[in-house]
């Protein structure tokens, strides 16, 4: 019997009875049987349903138009393939065969993924051409303006091959530039991400910065097969072609040959030596269209200012001769100047003899009087302004005594000095009369020189009825009033 295969049929024809395996043991068996015998294989089929789950790994079927084998794509293996797994693309898989125990079926683990042929590649390349156009990454307006002379050109190549050589060459002869080689892979699995980390790398360079950065991008590749091509038309490029700060000329294979990144860059190259060309502008070309621009120049100049000569030659002969317009002129002011000498002359006579005639009136002796006499008229003027401000003072001296005897008169300090008494309250108010004075409230009493004192009701006051007002008596002589003493209130 044999573990792996199950017991063989003369085993069974001895026994008389069939080996009983688990399903684990069979299942088992089973696996190691198909990956012992089929180890690697390769694999042609279409793409059928394609599933992508958290994971990372990639879980796909392979059809043919009577089968179905499932396929695995682990995490590791699926970010390394160079063709993205859609459904309906044709394609071969190399992997190896191995069961899956738990549903009872088995399944290819793929390693490598091809397309199968170049109707595969171009129906794709079809296909992602619609999809990245639809995305208007192909539109004419992300276009930008190549520069006609740039500083710094960077070319994304391979550093090894004749097209960097070209390249140069071409813009040697033409006009030579600094030029910033970022050496790639232009084929393989990895030249994809290659050119795209070395368009994104020319980006990211800072102007001014100790590596200079270009004014224009060259991606450009020799001739080959749609295979050989075919990192140039990744999406990954593609989007970073558009994104591209940089103008960016795209110069892959022949003129035949066309790549997604021709429709995404700023300008086409049919060829790398072509890029080059549209690159910058020929150097002598250059200076002889400046020389004949110059001599141009100078002829246009030369042309206009004798143009201009004779425009001024003939306006000049329809103007008057110069002595002609400042003839009458210069005459009329020599009447002017010969007259004005002799007005200034008798003007001067007559008034000299104006000047003698006053300094005749003039002698030192009347002036001498009238000064002596203003002086006696202002010191006499000064006695009465003195006088009169003596008087007037006297006078309102006079007023203001008056004022100050009639105020002292009407003062109340007048009426306190003759023996009365000014009541308050205890807000120091006067009191006029007793009504609504009560017993307890607190008084005070003014008298003269500002003396006061307190006191209080002690009683209730009397009210005496309005009678006809006797004659005052005379104090006796024997009596004097006491002025110290004023006695009580109530």
């Amino acid at each position: 019997m044999n573990a792996e295969t199950g017991p063989s049929d003369a085993a069974i024809a001895a026994s008389g009875n069939a080996h009983e395996f688990s399903v684990s043991e069979l299942s088992f068996a089973l696996k190691r049987t198909i990956e012992d015998n089929f180890g690697y294989v390769r694999v042609k089929g279409e793409i059928g349903r394609v599933s992508k789950p958290a994971s990372g790994h990639l879980y796909l079927d392979l059809k043919d138009d009577k089968s179905v084998l499932n396929a695995i794509v682990w995490k590791g293996v699926a970010s390394k393939l160079r063709i993205k797994p859609e459904q309906g693309l044709e394609v071969v898989c190399t992997g190896k065969l191995t069961t899956f125990p738990g549903q009872s079926r088995y399944q290819i683990i793929i390693e490598k993924m091809e397309l199968a042929g170049v109707g595969a590649l171009m129906a794709l390349l079809e296909q992602r051409k619609k999809a990245l156009a639809a995305e208007g990454l192909f539109d004419p307006a992300h276009k930008k303006q190549i520069p006609f002379l740039p500083e710094v050109i960077g070319v994304v190549t391979s550093p090894s091959g004749a097209v960097i050589r070209d390249i140069l060459h071409r813009l040697r002869d033409r006009f030579p530039r600094h030029v910033l080689v970022w050496p790639v892979r232009v084929q393989g699995d990895q030249s994809a991400d290659e050119i795209t980390r070395a368009i994104e790398g020319f980006n990211k360079l800072v102007p001014g910065g100790p590596v200079p950065r270009p004014d224009l991008l060259i991606v450009a590749r020799g001739g080959g097969s749609i295979e050989d091509l075919w990192s140039f038309n990744e999406e990954a490029v593609v989007r970073a072609a558009v994104a591209s700060d940089i103008p960016l000329i795209s110069a892959v294979g022949h003129e035949t040959d066309t790549t997604l990144i021709d429709f995404a860059s700023d300008q086409r190259a049919p060829t790398p030596t072509a890029a080059a060309e549209m690159a910058v502008p020929v150097r002598a070309e250059l200076v002889a269209r400046v020389l004949d621009n110059a001599r141009r120049l100078v002829r246009a100049e030369t042309r206009q200012l004798a143009e201009l000569a004779a425009r001024l030659e003939g306006l000049s002969r329809g103007l008057p001769k110069a002595d002609d317009l400042f003839a009458l002129p210069g005459q009329r002011l020599d009447h002017a100047g010969q007259r004005l000498g002799l007005g200034l002359g008798a003007a001067a006579s007559a008034k000299r003899g104006h000047f003698d005639r006053v300094a005749g009136r003039l002698t030192v002796r009347p002036i001498t009087n009238t000064l002596s006499q203003s002086a006696r008229r202002v010191s006499e003027l000064s006695v009465r302004a003195q006088r009169a401000e003596e008087r007037v003072l006297s006078d309102r001296k006079k007023r203001l005594d008056q004022a100050d005897r009639l105020l002292e008169s009407y003062s109340y300090q007048g009426v306190l000095e003759r023996g009365f008494a000014l009541v308050r309250n205890d807000a120091g108010a006067p009191i006029r009369a007793s009504k609504g004075m009560k017993v307890g409230d607190a008084l005070e009493l003014e008298f003269s020189h500002g003396d006061r004192v307190p006191v209080s009701v002690s009683g209730k006051p009397k009210v005496q009825k309005n009678k006809a007002p006797k004659a005052a008596k005379a104090p006796s002589a024997s009596k004097k009033p006491d002025p110290g003493n004023q006695g009580q209130l109530f």
